[in-house]
């Protein structure tokens, strides 16, 4: 037991290792974490006495636990059974198959991520880009939402703004967690998205088991309070204006909900416009090729933004004028009762947003010009006064004491995109941009009284409520 044992130097240092990272595992790193964790306890603990809604146990639980609990779900389990049986596959490489989806679907939220750095970049890049204005109704809306509820912000979907808009705005008040698309799949994006709390979506997969395993997460996300956001449009706008409701994650939210026990579900419907969308081109040709491709690359995306954060520094104002964000009536689904056809609940939950949809600067520029042709910058503000008379009035974010003003930027923004010209004092639509400019008119199209022209004659039908809602 005394005697000398030779060993090669390389082999004594990876022994040394071995004992070092044991060592690590089972004395000294158990006790470093446990003091991390009280540490971010604490700290979550005082970030939720300024939140209007805490962050919930849900939201804080470690990734790895919630995949667990999410593929030994009853539920998830039986549809495992039924997939191997269909496939004709051993059970364990469906449980395998359902491990990836929840891997997939599950983030890795982190408290410190989104609101030391996700918050602070929204805030930049949103003021950058735009001057925010919410409507005068948000703040009594969000505040009478229950507390013992789940928030589920049901938006449309203009441009991929809506997301750092969204999240900036509801920063002071609670953590958002988006259903995100494939786009979004991409390194490093995919980490700091499930960072900030989102989860992917595959809005293709027509996998009973891949259903199974999503439904559950929305519905424990959801049942455990967890402050959900989501676009039932499926996808952005191609045309401006509000597109007909895809029911597919709001079936989810229905079908877990339980009346007479658990968290009720308020759903408050959110309408965003902007005087400018960022990928106005890309959806319009788009739409005119009748697909859904979108050419935009991610390296020209990049340099646009660090470009105008340049220009920024330098004192420059390039914000592409307004962007606006109003709170709907929200909808208690407890209140609401047995949904009986999920369709006619998202067309009940569209027409709330249609309802409040903000009316900007360039919208009713470009719908005026549309209608009049080029007019003088005196009959322009004259026809946008008669025209906002005829609006209602709480859907209006125009400071209407300064309408010469507001009038004024709208053009110069319209302009500057090379949406329209002036020809001495009269304004006119640039030949070629008669689509580019009701694209913007759509947004409103809705509001707008009979002689005001619309890209399509369906997109001014608008959405009718459910009898007795």
């Amino acid at each position: 037991m005394t005697q000398t044992v030779t060993l090669p130097l390389w082999l004594f240092v990876l022994i040394l290792l071995f004992a070092a990272v044991t060592a690590l595992s089972h004395f000294l790193l158990p006790s470093v974490r446990w003091f991390f964790r009280r540490r971010f306890e604490k700290a979550v603990a005082r970030l939720n006495t300024r939140l209007k809604r805490p962050i919930q146990p849900f939201k804080l639980a470690r990734r790895y636990d919630m995949i667990q609990r999410l593929i030994y779900d009853p539920e998830v389990s039986r549809e495992i059974a039924l997939y191997a049986e269909k496939n004709n596959v051993p059970e364990n490489v469906a449980f395998q198959k359902a491990r990836e989806y929840a891997r997939e679907i599950v983030p890795t939220f982190s408290a410190f991520a989104y609101f030391s750095f996700a918050m602070r970049v929204a805030k930049v890049l949103a003021e950058s880009v735009y001057r925010i204005r919410t409507a005068k109704q948000n703040d009594e809306v969000f505040a009478a939402i229950p507390k013992d509820s789940t928030a589920v912000f049901v938006m449309n979907h203009r441009s991929n703004m809506d997301y750092v808009l969204v999240t900036y705005l509801a920063s002071k008040t609670s953590t958002l967690s988006y259903a995100v698309g494939e786009w979004a799949r991409v390194w490093p994006l995919s980490s700091l998205i499930r960072l900030w709390g989102a989860y992917f979506i595959r809005r293709r997969s027509r996998g009973s088991l891949y259903r199974k395993v999503l439904s559950r997460y929305v519905q424990m996300a959801t049942s455990g309070g967890d402050t959900q956001a989501f676009y039932p449009e499926g996808g952005l706008s191609l045309t401006g204006a509000l597109q007909p409701p895809k029911v597919g994650l709001l079936s989810y939210l229905v079908d877990g909900f339980e009346p007479d026990g658990g968290r009720d579900i308020v759903f408050v419907p959110v309408a965003i416009n902007y005087d400018r969308v960022l990928e106005d081109r890309v959806l319009i040709a788009a739409h005119a090729r009748g697909d859904r491709r979108f050419g935009a690359r991610i390296s020209v995306v990049v340099a646009f933004i660090l470009r105008k954060f340049w220009r920024r520094l330098r004192g420059h104002d390039t914000r592409f004028g307004t962007a606006a964000v109003a709170f709907g009536t929200p909808l208690s689904l407890r209140e609401f009762g047995k949904v009986e056809d999920v369709d006619a609940l998202s067309q009940l939950l569209m027409s709330r947003i249609e309802a409040v949809m903000p009316v900007l600067g360039v919208p009713l520029v470009a719908a005026v010009l549309r209608k009049r042709g080029a007019l003088d910058a005196d009959t322009l503000e004259t026809e946008v006064r008669d025209l906002l008379d005829q609006l209602p009035a709480k859907s209006i974010v125009l400071d209407t004491s300064a309408l010469s003003d507001e009038v004024a930027q709208a053009c110069g923004h319209m302009e500057q995109h090379g949406l329209i010209e002036k020809d001495g004092d009269v304004w006119r639509i640039v030949h070629g941009q008669e689509t580019a400019t009701q694209f913007y008119a759509n947004s409103i199209a809705h509001y707008l009284p009979d002689g005001y022209l619309v890209l399509d004659a369906a997109l001014a039908k608008g959405f009718s409520a459910p009898a007795g809602s």
